[in-house]
Parts: structure tokens; sequence; C-alpha cells
């Protein structure tokens, strides 16, 4: 598998948009604080959360990061709704393809700890693509004082009806020429407000176009690569594939993101905030 030239993320990003972010989030109006970061894949989102966590834990504040991702519908799941309602829906990554309950029920249970409880979080095993067993899952003993949630569409509402009409790229226009799959896809949204009600906050880490997520997308393969080397990652020619799933939504999320998060951050191609 060839390498990416640079990853861009590695050093993470400065401790003064770290230390901003986290005054933010503490001041959010809620006992246990729930700080939502949205962007799309490789922008950064897991790095700007374990930084936001790190720098809690330094000021004495039990903080943990939870990710989307880790609430993928397990293979098994996604094959069933592929031969329900369409055969892209085995893919993992768009609306409609998270266990949502799970989520809700995760984030209400971390809220309401108790000191002596402990609250198992999922985790996903994306080299896998399947959900680990619930006893791999990760156990929290102590209450949280912060939680940073971190999404690649956090907040996104579903697109007018008119919109799904045209395909936006050959995988729609081809796989899906019916519209099923996209339609779907965004009445599932819907289901995702329940979650995102759930946030106290959102930050947008807001990518200078969709296109460079290939880029971004491909170095995070390659992250994963490097540090599982026994086990087999995507190849470049797959990265591209698995991105045009999550074309659509991205867009849309690029068209309105801004306007629903209490805060964006414009990124460059080398995700430095502008």
């Amino acid at each position: 598998m060839a390498r990416p030239s640079h990853t861009p993320t590695a050093t993470g990003f400065d401790d003064t948009l770290v230390q901003r972010l986290l005054a933010r989030a503490l001041a959010l109006p809620a006992q246990v604080h729930v700080f939502g970061i949205s962007g799309l894949q490789g922008s950064g989102k897991s790095t700007l959360a374990r930084q936001l966590v790190s720098a809690a834990r330094q000021q004495g504040i039990k903080a943990l990061a939870l990710s989307l991702d880790d609430f993928y519908l397990g293979r098994r799941e996604r094959r069933e709704l592929s031969r329900r309602v369409h055969p892209l829906l085995a893919r993992r990554g768009p609306p409609g393809t998270h266990d949502v309950a799970l989520a809700c029920r995760t984030l209400d249970a971390l809220r309401g700890m108790q000191s002596g409880e402990t609250v198992r979080v999922p985790r996903f095993d994306k080299l896998a693509d399947t959900g680990l067993p619930p006893s791999r899952w990760t156990s929290v003993r102590e209450p949280p004082g912060l939680i940073v949630f971190e999404g690649w569409f956090l907040g996104v509402r579903p697109q007018p009806t008119q919109a799904l009409v045209k395909p936006v790229n050959p995988m729609e226009r081809e796989q899906d020429p019916d519209g099923i799959w996209r339609r779907w896809c965004n009445r599932a949204l819907d289901d995702y407000a329940s979650l995102w009600q759930r946030l106290d906050g959102l930050t947008w880490l807001k990518a200078p176009d969709f296109e460079i997520v290939r880029d971004w997308r491909w170095q995070q393969e390659c992250t994963l690569q490097r540090a599982q080397p026994r086990r087999q990652a995507m190849d470049r020619a797959q990265v591209e594939d698995f991105v045009l799933a999550f074309e659509r939504i991205s867009r849309h999320a690029q068209d309105t993101l801004a306007g629903i998060a209490d805060e964006v951050i414009e990124l460059d191609s080398r995700r430095r905030p502008r």
C-alpha cells in the first residue's frame, strides 16, 4: 500500500484553539457537558476530540471522547437492510447505518452516572467492519464532566425532496437509478434528530471542499494500516469507491452546517484553521 507524503494532524491542533474550545465546552449550560464536533471524513475530529479530553483531564475534569462511528450497525444488520431496502445499505457510513437508539441510551447513561456505577461504551472495528462484542466495550467507571462527541455528519438535517432527484456521482447514477437508497438515507436523517438534541454545543470543522476528502480519507486508511500492519486495510481504489457513498451528505453538510453549528472552523487542505 502506498503511503501519503504527510499526515497533517499528527501533531494535532494548536493549543490556543484547544483551550478556547475547551472553555466554550465547559461554559455550556449543562451539568455534564456534551460537546459535539462535526466534520467530514479525515478532517481531524478524532484528533481534536482527544486533545480536548487531554486538556480537560489536565484541569482535573473527568472527560471522555465518543465517536458516531462506534455506533455503526454490524455487517449482519446492514446485510438485512441491503436485502430489505437497497443493496447499497450493506455499506457502513450514510445515515441509517447507525444504531441511533443505542447512541442516545449511551449518552443518557453517561450523563446520569452516579459514583460507583459503570457504563459500557460500544466500539466499532473498522478493519473488520463490524462492532466489537459487548465484552470488549470500553468501561467508564467514573461520572464524566465532559463528553466530546464527534461524527462526520453531526447536526445535518434532511435535504429537500427535489434535491434528491439528480444523482451526484456515478455510484448513485448506476447503482441507485431510481433514487431508493438516497431517499431512504435522507428520511433516516430524521431519526438522528433525537441524538443531535443531546448535544449541548456543536463545532463544525469545515473542509475547503469535498474533493479534499478523498485524500484525507486515504490518509486515515494508511494510519489504520500502520497501527495494525497484520490486518488488511482498503487500497486507494477501494477508498475512492467508499467515499462515493458519503458524497451526497458531505456536500449537503458543506452547504448547510455553517448555519446550524455554534462555531465554524474553516480548514485549509492541510487541516490548518484559516
